[in-house]
């Protein structure tokens, strides 16, 4: 029937939602808005448009117009990928930011093009049934006649606050009365609804081409940036095909570079060489082989990933079973190990997931990438810029090395499980390198443990660091601790309410519908009927 077990062996306020139709994201009001697409007739995808614009509004401390997206779609037949991810400005040259070491981290000056509005079009109009202005309705309204915020939300926007009080447009908008709203205080912004209208009075047009587009490029010139109308005009979404990898009796499917998905398939392809399932889960046996095969895969990806106009290694290289089943050696089971990049063969943060009762399935995520992203709000439109940018790099000669007209190495990515060609689940672990991780361990939970999705995302999780360290929830059983320190890790224990970990959202396809499972860490919610 299901494949997994009807347990619930973590501690969690949550129990999974079964339904016909079902929709599940980071914050319940955007939730319900593609809940209300879906009883008006619409398909999933009319929910997932619906549902993400109405996050860019009510969930604005991790996404915005501005962000950028990228989707999987199971259109009841195959699966298809969208890229949605901008490019950099053709002033973006490596002498731009010479003498640096780094790429900026936020301000103009880590600004690409934003992909999400053309993410939104690209969908609705291969696969939407509802006009383009009833999907927006709901942000419309939250952004006049306002929201109520969280306390999560309420948390991550105080903590934000002074780190972009003074970029562009900022405290004018997400700063009234110069600080950020608490909980429970209503928020409004009406200058985000009126660019919600005409988004979809002109289908995107105007975000590209038209007034919309004019107004971004001339904040640029007049507050620093080097966004130009030309280079909104030559932005396009891309439909892609998604590479995959085969673990167990299932396949992960991933959008390709720019993407960093393909560091999850590369670490399964490595994990398919060892039996994961003869330790216990939650030991720490089974998370050293998890940990290891995923540094494995991050050494590769890092060195070799960037827009796929540049790699000199190719995904289908990366993903050769001859060189995972190398890679797969260098894994000693008694002790940890800091792994460079291999050589290759040659070869030419907020996520949502819906599904309807005509077997479609969407896994969609957008994000600004650091929380408000960039920090600068485009005047007087409530437009939020993402700052995908500072993921280039500046080394001479690396693949990701910053270009004009170039898409960055990209964290977001989507993830959709098929057993047979059939599909199985969409799902994605939001929040930046931890990403990949996340979707690691979900397979590894779904595959190896046959947990339920509810249970996999309430499991406790770890996370490589970008100094290396291991960090691990607060919830980790002691003794898997103490073994991963024996083992030789650099093991950190996080306290409860860290954010380190992502926010995962599922969707499982059942013999008569969908199990959706929701986050427990965050405010997200899963809804259906």
């Amino acid at each position: 029937m299901s494949g997994f077990a009807w347990e619930f062996p973590y501690t969690s306020q949550r129990m999974p939602v079964l339904a016909r139709n079902v929709v599940a994201t980071t914050q319940p009001l955007a939730a319900q808005a593609g809940l209300r697409m879906l009883m008006q007739g619409g398909n999933a995808v009319d929910a997932i448009v619906a549902t993400a614009a109405a996050l860019t509004v009510v969930e604005p401390v991790m996404n915005g117009i501005g962000s950028d997206a990228f989707a999987l779609v199971w259109d009841g037949h195959r699966l298809q990928g969208l890229n949605a991810s901008g490019r950099a400005p053709a002033a973006w040259t490596p002498e731009r930011f010479a003498g640096r070491d780094t790429m900026p981290g936020q301000g103009w000056d880590s600004v690409t093009v934003p992909g999400v509005v053309s993410g939104w079009i690209a969908l609705w109009k291969a696969f939407g049934t509802l006009p383009l202005g009833t999907l927006l309705e709901p942000a419309i309204d939250y952004a006049d006649h306002g929201f109520v915020v969280s306390p999560t939300v309420a948390r991550q926007w105080a903590n934000q606050a002074d780190v972009f009080r003074d970029e562009p447009g900022f405290a004018e908008a997400f700063l009234p009365g110069g600080r950020a709203p608490v909980a429970g205080e209503l928020f409004t912004f009406p200058e985000q609804g009126e660019t919600l209208r005409e988004i979809a009075s002109t289908e995107g047009e105007s975000f590209y081409r038209g007034a919309l587009a004019r107004r971004i490029a001339e904040y640029a010139r007049e507050t620093g940036g080097a966004l130009t109308e030309a280079d909104l005009a030559a932005h396009r979404a891309d439909w892609v095909m998604p590479v995959s990898q085969d673990y167990r009796d299932y396949a992960l499917h991933e959008i390709p570079p720019n993407g960093q998905g393909i560091a999850a398939l590369v670490a399964l392809g490595i994990l398919q060489h060892f039996d994961v399932a003869a330790a216990d889960v939650d030991s720490a046996e089974s998370i050293h082989l998890q940990v290891e095969a995923m540094k494995l895969a991050f050494a590769d990806v890092y060195a070799h990933v960037s827009d796929p106009s540049t790699m000199q290694t190719h995904a289908g290289a990366l993903l050769d079973p001859a060189y995972l089943a190398r890679r797969a050696k260098r894994i000693d089971t008694s002790r940890a190990q800091d792994f460079g990049a291999g050589a290759p063969p040659e070869s030419g943060t907020v996520y949502l997931t819906a599904a309807d009762a005509s077997g479609k399935m969407v896994s969609y995520i957008q994000s600004n990438y650091n929380g408000f992203g960039s920090g600068v709000v485009v005047g007087r439109t409530g437009i939020s810029l993402q700052n995908r940018g500072s993921a280039f790099s500046l080394q001479p000669g690396h693949p990701n090395l910053v270009g004009p007209g170039k898409r960055p190495f990209h964290t977001i990515i989507p993830g959709f499980v098929t057993r047979a060609g059939e599909p199985v689940m969409s799902f994605g672990v939001m929040g930046a390198d931890m990403q990949p991780q996340g979707h690691l361990q979900m397979m590894v939970r779904l595959a190896d443990y046959r947990q339920n999705p509810q249970a996999a995302a309430d499991a406790p999780r770890w996370k490589i660091a970008k100094d290396k360290s291991l960090l691990l929830e607060h919830n980790m059983p002691r003794e898997t601790v103490e073994g991963l320190q024996k083992l030789g890790h650099p093991v950190r224990v996080t306290p409860r309410w860290a954010m380190d970990y992502g926010a995962a959202q599922l969707i499982h396809r059942m013999p008569h519908g969908y199990l959706a499972a929701s986050e427990p860490r965050r405010d997200g919610q899963a809804v259906g009927f």
